[in-house]
This record gives C-alpha cells, sequence and structure tokens, in this order.
C-alpha cells in the first residue's frame, strides 16, 4: 500500500493546490493525520468512493514527500483511480453476490 501526491496544479484562494491520495482510506487517514489534516478536510463522494482525497497546498507537499508520499503525475491519478473503482466495485459486486 501507498500514499500518493500529485503535482500542485490548480490556484484557490492565491494557492496552489494537488491531491493527497492512497490505495486505502485507512491509510490515507493515518497519513493526513500525521501531517496535521483534519478529517474534517476529506473529500468524501459517496456515489464515487474511488475519488475519495485531500486536497493539499503545494507548501505542504514536501512535507508530504518527506514522509514518504510518492510523488506522481496527473496520469498516474487517472491510472489509480480507474484501478481503484475496478477493486471497490469487484468487493461489492462479490458481496452482493455472497462471496464477500
Amino acid at each position: 500500500m501507498a500514499v500518493y501526491v500529485d503535482e500542485p496544479v490548480w490556484e484557490w484562494r492565491g494557492r496552489r493546490w494537488c491531491h493527497l491520495l492512497a490505495d486505502s482510506d485507512e491509510e490515507l487517514h493515518a497519513f493526513a493525520a500525521a501531517l496535521g489534516l483534519k478529517r474534517a478536510w476529506f473529500q468524501h463522494r459517496p456515489a464515487s468512493p474511488w475519488k475519495d482525497h485531500y486536497d493539499i497546498p503545494s507548501e505542504l507537499r514536501a512535507e508530504a514527500v518527506r514522509a514518504g508520499a510518492v510523488e506522481v503525475d496527473l496520469r498516474f491519478v487517472a491510472v489509480h483511480v480507474r484501478v481503484r473503482r475496478e477493486r471497490i466495485v469487484g468487493a461489492v459486486a462479490r458481496t452482493a453476490r455472497g462471496r464477500g
């Protein structure tokens, strides 16, 4: 399992921002807490849980990398989201069939 941080590509409130994401929510929340992020800042999408992430400013990105986050580009994020989606949807389907 790993935690990832993408490129700071958008501006908001005078800062550049990026995404902090991980292979599992548990790992993501633990890593975010260690960085001092509040759980309330978690971007949760009930209809699309594979897109769950934290937004972090570029100055916190360097700290995340020092703490072990893997630097990735937006192409990697797209693949990561697709793979995580397939894993979550597959687990839901297996559970519905009684194989969970």
